[in-house]
């Protein structure tokens, strides 16, 4: 009896993992919130120092576009900044020399501080034509080459950072109060040499579908929900890729 009781346990556990194993989850997919870097002003792409699948880091060039125009702003601030101070210096000489007024001298330095501003504004117009990572990430897409015409505000290339890898999924409507925000999961995807760590961070309020306003049970059961879970550690996840999402405690 005690060898019968044994091999019953035995089995029943045996099936309660198969079960666990061969739960396929919920369907899902890939997504990221990806970080666009583009040039304030168009211009010519001179040169890209990345390419896609690239790993960069904080503070790393990515590409130039053509400076010559914001030069030339800087060379004509410049100017006008010396010759600012040139009537300064005047201005004040005459003071002295009680041929000048003290309004001359404190208009010219009101301008010399002017000319301070679009100078220091035209600079840095200029060096913003060198662009460089914000993030710690990868060079997900490339959209323009040396030698092509940049729009002002157009992305040049897109960044994904780790943590802005996310997993959307959906949850029958029967299932969903078991669902909770912080809730972990396991990602698994074809050809991952493990399950990726990930938790729940978004429940929506609203269901996919809009249903007639009495609803059934057989509608209930068809409603689903959208779910997002999100990874530190996104491992071989990529963008657009189908996985299934899983859940510790089964949920069906």
């Amino acid at each position: 009896m005690r060898l019968i009781h044994v091999v019953v346990l035995t089995a029943g556990m045996l099936l309660a993992a198969c079960a666990k194993k061969d739960d396929p989850g919920f369907q899902g997919w890939v997504e990221a919130d990806l970080i666009f870097v583009g040039p304030d002003e168009a211009g010519r792409l001179e040169w890209l120092k990345v390419r896609e699948g690239d790993k960069v880091e904080t503070g790393a060039p990515l590409f130039a576009v053509d400076p010559e125009m914001q030069q030339a702003d800087v060379d004509m601030a410049q100017a006008s900044l010396t010759n600012a101070k040139v009537t300064y210096d005047r201005a004040t000489s005459l003071l002295k020399s009680s041929s000048g007024t003290q309004k001359a001298v404190d208009d010219a330095e009101a301008v010399i501080r002017t000319d301070m501003a679009k100078v220091s504004a035209a600079e840095t117009r200029l060096n913003r034509r060198k662009l460089v990572s914000t993030v710690n990430g990868s060079v997900q897409e490339i959209y323009f080459r040396p030698g092509e015409y940049v729009s002002a505000g157009r992305p040049v290339l897109s960044l994904l950072p780790p943590n802005n890898i996310k997993i959307r999924f959906f949850v029958p409507e029967t299932l969903l109060p078991k669902v909770s925000l912080g809730q972990p999961v396991e990602i698994h995807c074809d050809g991952c040499k493990a399950n990726v760590p990930a938790r729940v961070t978004y429940i929506s309020r609203t269901s996919e579908f809009t249903p007639p306003v009495i609803y059934s049970l057989e509608e209930r059961s068809k409603l689903v929900y959208l779910v997002e879970a999100r990874t530190g550690e996104p491992g071989e996840l990529r963008v657009g890729q189908p996985v299934d999402v899983r859940f510790p405690e089964r949920l069906r």
